[in-house]
């Protein structure tokens, strides 16, 4: 390869250096002479490179000019004022270069509740990942918000702890300096109109010391009766306007409401002080790697679209168990239950990639015209008693220890119908899906931690087989496993080898561990960074929130009105009666 640069280069390098020249020509001239100064320094960058050559000068010298009236400034002692980024691009960043990261511009993130076990176990562990793998700017600013008497050094304890011991890369200290200059805390209540105050004093000050341009995102890491209270202090103080220029984001926490009702009111008082595009509504769970590769597996390969419809697939079920129980998290879960706390989110979300149509391009208004046919297609059971089950776990052991059962958890009413388990039965009415069950379920202390979608195709027409060489053979599966180990498998039957004609099941698997040497971020990171360059592909829309409240209210409401929940064994896989429920269908549930 030739050690010589490219012409290109040469001149640019040129430039820089006589810019370099005028920029000291300017400041030894002194304030009576910097004009002449000036003046001479682009005369003599214009004179030997042509047209081309003066206006690349001409882009060096305005912003040393600006950079030296903010200097000038801040030695008078009359405010900092931010200094104008250079307009220069790197000449060989090529755009369609896939290995080439997206990194965020000038931004900053203010987080509310930043005291709250979701910032402490995820947001501010994100935020320290994204900064260590090189995307987040450098002058990128957190703002932590919360009824602590904290100053600016107790907050970057904190953060520095939760990073240390919840951070997925490994901590390097240049890293954390950075990034802990640009902390700020704010103390106070969310009705507390002085601290909005100082917020937007912090928000300033950050624009002129770190230059974040204006930009921010506020962080909703609160309970949902906060939503309303700190979106109007938002308004109220101004913050919720971005300069000219600029961009104002605002993140929400499911759960967006209880029922469709409260998500319509929640959504119209959001919206009136941010508009639609501006809101960014989180499911960590669209932001796993697995889930994303759910379009790339029916779009990107021509092997699984065609057999992905009714004439081919029998049903499918979509799963996300857990192992633990509800924790202290009594106050939060009683009265909101497993079907409001999964399925309206996450299962719905993802029985919607599931069955969605190919979009026209992968952006966010393209997802969201297809994930809004199928919600809009979804039909409930005729007979809800018969098609949908609710569970609460009963005492037992459970990994070798006694655990208690739901009722006898603290802070629990003995007399509570919350449930912790939760099965339906949904079909979608279109061309593809029409007659195809999709089985929905989740729930607490069952046998192990798996989110998982199974794909379950219909048994061969016509086997020349006998029935004794088949009845190990069960049907075709794509499993798509979610968490915690992300892959795919596929089951398919083959020939045991010997002497006999015996046919079994067999799987093919990929794992993301296994496969590529890059470890996957956690959803937060890859959440966050969209937020910032906004992004918002993996964010539900109003629409969708509202669509799976309706799909959820008229099971919520029956459950109200009949009878109690059914009681399953900790450790176990559900209700007997959830098991009957697809009995009387003639199929079983799939042991993940």
């Amino acid at each position: 390869m030739s050690e010589d640069l490219p012409a290109t280069t040469v001149e640019e390098t040129k430039a820089t250096k006589e810019a370099k020249e005028a920029r000291m020509a300017q400041e030894a001239a002194g304030p009576l002479h910097a004009e002449q100064a000036e003046e001479a320094g682009a005369a003599r960058g214009a004179k030997p490179a042509g047209p081309a050559k003066a206006r690349r000068g001409a882009k060096k010298t305005a912003p040393a000019r600006a950079a030296k009236s903010a200097k000038g400034k801040a030695a008078d002692g009359k405010g900092v004022t931010p200094v104008t980024p250079l307009d220069w691009s790197n000449p060989l960043r090529d755009p369609q270069d896939r290995r080439l990261p997206r990194i965020a511009g000038p931004s900053g993130l203010v987080i509310f509740g930043v005291t709250g076990d979701l910032s402490r176990r995820k947001l501010m562990p994100a935020v320290y990942d994204l900064a260590n793998r090189g995307l987040l700017p450098p002058g990128f600013s957190l703002v932590g918000f919360a009824r602590r008497d904290w100053e600016d050094q107790d907050f970057a304890e904190v953060v520095h702890d939760a990073v240390k011991e919840h951070a997925r890369t490994p901590f390097r200290e240049e890293v954390w300096q950075q990034l802990s200059e640009g902390m700020r805390f704010i103390p106070g209540d969310f009705d507390d109109d002085d601290a909005f105050e100082q917020l937007r004093k912090a928000v300033e000050e950050l624009d002129a010391s770190r230059g974040t341009s204006g930009n921010y995102a506020f962080y909703l890491s609160v309970p949902p009766k906060f939503f309303p209270k700190v979106v109007q202090q938002l308004k109220k103080h101004g913050l919720a306007d971005a300069p000219e220029g600029s961009w104002r984001r605002a993140v929400i926490e499911k759960p967006f409401g209880h029922d469709l009702d409260s998500a319509r009111d929640l959504n119209a008082l959001v919206h009136e002080v941010f508009d639609p595009e501006q809101v960014f509504r989180i499911d960590h769970y669209l932001g796993k790697e697995t889930v994303q590769n759910i379009l790339a597996l029916r779009f990107a390969n021509q092997m699984y679209e065609p057999i992905w419809n009714r004439s081919y697939v029998d049903h499918v079920q979509i799963t996300m168990a857990e192992d633990i129980g509800i924790g202290g998290r009594a106050g939060y879960y009683d009265g909101i239950g497993a079907a409001r706390d999964v399925i309206q989110n996450h299962l719905l979300q993802l029985m919607a990639l599931t069955a969605m149509e190919e979009p026209a391009s992968f952006d966010a208004a393209s997802l969201l015209t297809e994930k809004l046919k199928v919600l809009r297609a979804v039909r409930l059971p005729d007979d809800l008693g018969d098609h949908t089950v609710r569970g609460q776990y009963a005492g037992g052991w459970q990994g070798g220890a006694q655990v208690p059962g739901y009722l006898e958890e603290d802070g629990i009413d003995p007399a509570s119908t919350t449930d912790t388990y939760a099965a339906i039965k949904l079909g979608v009415d279109n061309r593809r899906w029409a007659g195809v069950p999709f089985y929905l379920r989740t729930g607490k202390r069952l046998g192990r931690r798996v989110t998982e979608i199974a794909v379950v195709f219909q048994r061969a027409p016509h086997s020349p087989f006998d029935s004794t060489a088949t009845e190990e053979l069960g049907e075709n599966a794509i499993v798509i496993r979610v968490q915690p180990d992300e892959g795919m498998t596929v089951r398919f039957g083959s020939k045991v080898p010997g002497t006999s004609m015996e046919i079994r099941d067999v799987s093919m698997d990929f794992a993301y561990g296994e496969s590529f040497t890059e470890s996957s971020p956690e959803a937060y990171e890859r959440l966050i960074l969209d937020v910032l360059l906004g992004d918002a592909n993996l964010f539900p829309r109003h629409q969708e929130v509202e669509e799976s409240w309706r799909i959820l209210d008229p099971i919520e409401e029956y459950w109200d009105t009949h009878g109690r929940p059914a009681q399953y064994d900790s450790g176990g896989w559900g209700p007997r009666e959830a098991d009957e429920m697809l009995a009387r269908d003639g199929r079983s549930w799939r042991r993940p």
